[in-house]
């Protein structure tokens, strides 16, 4: 899931005139960098590594292509902030004191307390708020409300109220809170709801919510806060002149210019039917948008723009703002569009139900593409691949696109090692096939889910959305469904006779080496000790592998072992393993499709949530000897356009931003339009 092209011709003199004052300056220190020397590390803070990436092809796209781009991305950029006040509703005022104090602070900056204060204001800055980016509990800051005070003091600057004292007491505690037996919207923090809305609130507002057309339901609440006002619940709509309508008159101006250099006709058609989105709040033209991007194949470049993943909504109705630009990659789309190509091979040969097939997967297409840049929710911490439109009945009668992030993944892959492998594999064979083949085996992992996985199944007749069916379980569900797809298919000599892979059983069991690893150990340095697993992705690579490890027991296909003090996880069966992740592939398609709330509620509950205290406290002891932080993600490139003297656009340059901060500053300052928010 997780993210997403009007033929216009402008006059050449209007073009002049509407590029001449929108031209963003050029930030004040950025370094120049090509391949040869290109550095990907940028810095290192906290649990967060920063990293950079490059755009190749930049310089084989058109000045037309290239001015798509960048207006496209300051659109993005445009809305960065609605994310910051979705995420938490004192979020924009403690960013706005925090920088102002780090940007005009003249006092002593040697001490530990300022470092703190410094990796605390970045770990926010990473995490688009004052909750963690992956875990959503509350950052807390080492440095007490003392020291806050004083810097407000030195600084001149105002924080005070709830938007103080929320820093330094126990309210808010997570920004979403998933656990079972409490009220969700209640107990999460998540800027979706107002003050007092409840569980039921919600279901209760949304039954009364009906779609003209049954067969293809709107997506009700996606685009929207939901609050109480005098007992009252109601809807307050992201749109122009609405909600966050300041930032949303921003994108529009850049997507009309965007709109006017559109690539294509079919390109043009679907950014109209955004813009007219923005400006409306209307849910039809929004599934119109979605049909019509996603028959918007063509062209060099493409990108992902609105309201779209509810990972971040504990009941998963509202979505977080979030863009995405990229640019094709053809080599690699051309050797990968195999998969989309035998996308229904793929669903005729699975081991769902027979009514639960798909008897015509259509419009799957398939890319990989080069970022150009990203906001919202997708920055800094960045998706690797992407499946849309959400909606089930658009993916069944249209399709959908799923795209790999080429460029974000080879910067992971350019970024240094760990260490963590020799340390968490049983033996030298699990490593030597993780060193030779787990690269390639992760990359079509993540194919395999985007592109068969979201892409397969279908709903029984009369099923409802999985939202309402499968309420908080619904996102953890399809990511593992998804996940089980491809682990599935990468045991499968199909790849093989595809030319994907050269030995699909080499690349099979680096893949479930891996995810194994992963899963019942290596991803537990992410949590603090005594926590549960909350976040969707996290939770369904917990429930997947731990589902199989006790199903496989009996035939002790994945074997714990103890030695020297120290846990491992080997898998003594690889085709047994593979049945089995075929036979809770075909049981969570059958709890989607009949939407069988009880059973999600027990798959999810039963293996992924509680974490055995003893195994985590050994896994983090053990990774305490690695000092490279367990989360990475990116500063953008910076898109600097230069222009004659009339004001038209003659180039546009790619630079890099020197470090992270630097970054974060520039986008405050120049993309600033929700200083007053709440």
């Amino acid at each position: 899931m997780n993210l997403k092209s009007l033929f216009k011709i402008c006059l050449f003199a209007l073009l002049i005139v509407a590029c001449k004052d929108d031209v963003k300056v050029e930030p004040t220190e950025v370094v120049e960098t090509v391949e040869a020397d290109f550095e990907v590390n940028v810095e290192e803070f906290a649990d967060i590594k920063i990293l950079r990436y490059q755009i190749p092809g930049w310089e084989n796209l058109s000045l037309k292509e290239q001015k798509l781009v960048y207006y496209l991305t300051q659109a993005g950029l445009a809305g960065r902030d609605i994310m910051w006040d979705q995420n938490y509703r004192h979020n924009l005022k403690i960013r706005h004191a925090l920088e102002n104090i780090y940007t005009t602070f003249n006092g002593d900056k040697t001490t530990e307390n300022w470092t703190n204060f410094e990796s605390f204001l970045k770990r926010v800055w990473f995490s688009n708020g004052i909750h963690h980016h992956y875990s959503n509990a509350k950052l807390k800051p080492a440095f007490d409300k003392a020291y806050l005070n004083e810097l407000l003091t030195a600084t001149s600057t105002t924080l005070e109220g709830e938007a103080f004292d929320i820093l330094f007491n126990d309210k808010d505690a997570k920004k979403v809170n998933q656990a079972k037996g409490v009220d969700n919207v209640l107990e999460s923090a998540v800027n979706f709801y107002g003050p007092n809305v409840t569980n039921k609130d919600v279901a209760d507002f949304y039954k009364t919510k009906v779609s003209p057309n049954p067969e293809k339901p709107l997506s009700y609440g996606l685009n929207s806060q939901l609050v109480k006002e005098d007992g009252v619940v109601k809807e307050r709509v992201y749109k122009s002149g609405g909600l966050y309508g300041a930032a949303i008159d921003e994108i529009i101006k850049w997507l009309e210019k965007a709109e006017g250099v559109a690539e294509n006709e079919a390109q043009g058609n679907a950014l109209a039917l955004l813009i007219k989105y923005y400006k409306t709040g209307d849910l039809q033209t929004w599934d119109d948008y979605n049909v019509a991007w996603t028959a918007a194949t063509e062209g060099n470049v493409d990108y992902i723009n609105s309201f779209i993943e509810v990972y971040n909504d504990p009941l998963g109705y509202r979505g977080s703002y979030e863009t995405v630009v990229q640019i094709n990659d053809f080599d690699m789309s051309e050797k990968m569009a195999v998969l989309s190509e035998n996308a229904q091979w793929f669903e005729d040969n699975s081991p769902l139900m027979e009514q639960h097939k798909k008897d015509s997967v259509v419009g799957v297409t398939y890319k990989v593409v080069n970022v150009a840049g990203e906001a919202g929710d997708a920055s800094p911490s960045t998706p690797i691949g992407v499946n849309l439109p959400n909606a089930n009945w658009i993916r069944a009668a249209v399709g959908s696109k799923s795209v790999s992030l080429g460029n974000i993944i080879n910067a992971y892959n350019n970024a240094g090692g760990t260490g963590r492998l020799e340390e968490f594999a049983n033996d030298e064979e699990e490593i030597q096939l993780e060193e030779e083949y787990g690269q390639i085996a992760d990359k079509l992992h993540t194919a395999l889910h985007e592109v068969i996985g979201h892409a397969s199944g279908q709903l029984n007749p009369g099923v409802g959305e999985t939202k309402e069916t499968l309420k908080n379980y619904a996102s953890t569900l399809e990511e593992g469904r998804a996940d089980l797809v491809g682990l599935y298919y990468l045991y499968d000599s199909k790849l093989q006779d595809l030319g994907l892979v050269e030995d699909w059983e080499k690349v099979g069991k680096a893949a479930f080496d891996g995810y194994i690893r992963n899963g019942l150990m290596t991803q537990l340095i992410r949590l603090n000790l005594g926590d549960d697993v909350e976040e969707a992705h996290m939770r369904n690579r917990q429930w997947v592998s731990a589902w199989a490890f006790e199903k496989g027991k009996a035939d002790n296909v994945i074997e714990k072992i103890t030695r020297d003090g120290k846990t491992y996880y080997n898998i003594n069966d690889y085709e047994k393993l593979h049945q089995l992740f075929g036979q809770l592939l075909k049981e969570t398609q059958r709890i989607k499709s009949e939407g069988d709330y009880a059973a999600v509620e027990a798959l999810v509950e039963g293996y992924g949530v509680k974490v055995n205290q003893d195994l985590h406290a050994e896994v983090l002891e053990r990774n305490k000897q690695f000092p490279s932080p367990p989360y990475s993600g990116f500063v953008n490139p910076i898109l600097v356009p230069e222009t004659n003297e009339t004001g038209e656009i003659t180039a546009i340059k790619v630079t890099q931003s020197k470090a992270f901060a630097e970054q974060m500053l520039y986008y405050s300052k120049n993309y600033n339009h929700l200083p007053d928010v709440n």
